[in-house]
């Protein structure tokens, strides 16, 4: 129905690259109002079942406890606002047969499952502990895997520039042409069925990574948007012959993958709406259902475009969060094991806290993080073109 109701628009001459990006556009505030509508219903209905967000206990986090006492009961389970405006925004304006937007879809959908089985049962318990940490890995893994070996052996056949010696399009399924990896400074590294693996484990590092990030008000919503604009913008030049065959610049080609652009504008809207109710101090948070489905998003975009090696910079805040939480943690067992007393290189992990206990407020510790998170993303696109 919307591209019936397009064709009667002056959109529908144009050329694809602005076809694309007109629909992302639309899709994008879509998304945002969808979801900014949606906003206070769910908050009422979250507070009327008292699904409040537990904190932790000053036995655990210290002064933290002191300065974020104050969102105890905050509503949780937020993600839904980010989550159903944005697949349903996207299945507005793409066609639902497409391998990359099934893909991403469902490893978004169903690790906001997850997340909201995690959220209701710490709301249940009353505690900040929720499903058993090796069960959400197992279910992530599980969900990667089932959808990394969905794409491999999809074999519709794509269009794919650059990746013959002549440099002319060879023409190789679907699952072929995901199986290569553009590294920058290096060109591209074609790993097989090792993609199903690898991609696993990066879809299940970035939905980690992104949990790990979602500690302050917007943060991790406010990174995801820099992110997603990154990678919208990947999918769309990915998807246009003309970008795609660039001989100066690294990117796949499928005329479907253009569609990601969609995906990743709907992530983009509904986060912006969301954060309408997040931005400090907090209404509502979006909880494991949002930050576990988010970094999925990502991370299945990332794979998706062959561009997972750009995603350790444009995802850069996401990965500072993450190796925080690695090193303070090896530290403390290293030092605890040949010192006898265990200790630490950060105040708390994740980093952000590390700056919040260093003094920081918490909005100026979230507006820079943004700051760099945008800074990131611009520079991951410039690495496009090194080769």
């Amino acid at each position: 129905m919307i591209y019936q109701f397009l064709d009667y628009l002056p959109l529908h001459a144009a050329p694809s690259f602005v076809q694309t990006a007109a629909l992302s556009a639309l899709a994008c505030a879509v998304a945002f109002l969808l979801s900014i509508l949606s906003g206070p219903k769910l908050i009422a209905c979250l507070a009327a079942l008292k699904a409040g967000q537990p904190i932790r206990l000053a036995s655990e986090v210290h002064k933290l406890a002191e300065l974020h006492g104050r969102k105890l009961g905050t509503p949780t389970m937020g993600g839904i606002l980010i989550i159903g405006p944005a697949l349903l925004a996207t299945f507005l304006f793409v066609h639902p047969t497409n391998p990359y937007i099934l893909v991403c879809s469902g490893v978004t959908l169903a690790l906001a499952v997850l997340g909201l089985a995690d959220d209701l049962l710490k709301v249940r318990k009353h505690t900040s502990e929720g499903l058993a940490g090796r069960v959400k890995l197992l279910v992530q893994a599980a969900v990667s895997l089932l959808a990394l070996s969905f794409l491999y052996f999809d074999d519709n056949q794509a269009a794919a520039a650059g990746l013959s010696d002549t440099g002319a399009m060879a023409r190789m399924p679907v699952g072929e042409l995901v199986s290569n990896i553009y590294v920058p400074f290096y060109g591209v590294v074609d790993v097989g069925w090792l993609i199903i693996p690898f991609g696993a484990l990066v879809i299940v590092g970035t939905s980690n990574s992104v949990n790990l990030t979602d500690g302050l008000d917007g943060l991790a919503a406010g990174c995801t948007i820099a992110c997603a604009i990154a990678y919208g913008a990947l999918a769309l030049a990915a998807g246009d012959a003309l970008f795609s065959s660039s001989e100066y610049l690294q990117l796949p080609h499928h005329r479907d993958m253009s569609e990601l652009a969609v995906f990743c504008m709907t992530l983009v809207g509904a986060c912006l709406g969301f954060l309408w109710y997040n931005c400090h101090p907090a209404r509502l948070f979006m909880g494991d259902t949002g930050s576990l489905a988010l970094g999925g998003a990502l991370g299945a975009v990332a794979v998706c475009t062959c561009q997972e090696i750009l995603l350790v910079i444009i995802g850069g805040v996401f990965v500072v969060e993450s190796c925080s939480v690695i090193l303070q943690v090896g530290w403390f067992k290293y030092t605890r094991i040949f010192h006898g007393k265990g200790r630490r290189i950060f105040r708390m992990t994740p980093i952000h806290h590390h700056f919040e206990l260093g003094g920081l407020k918490e909005t100026q510790v979230i507006v820079r993080f943004w700051i760099a998170a945008l800074i990131l993303a611009v520079l991951g696109l410039s690495f496009l073109a090194v080769q």
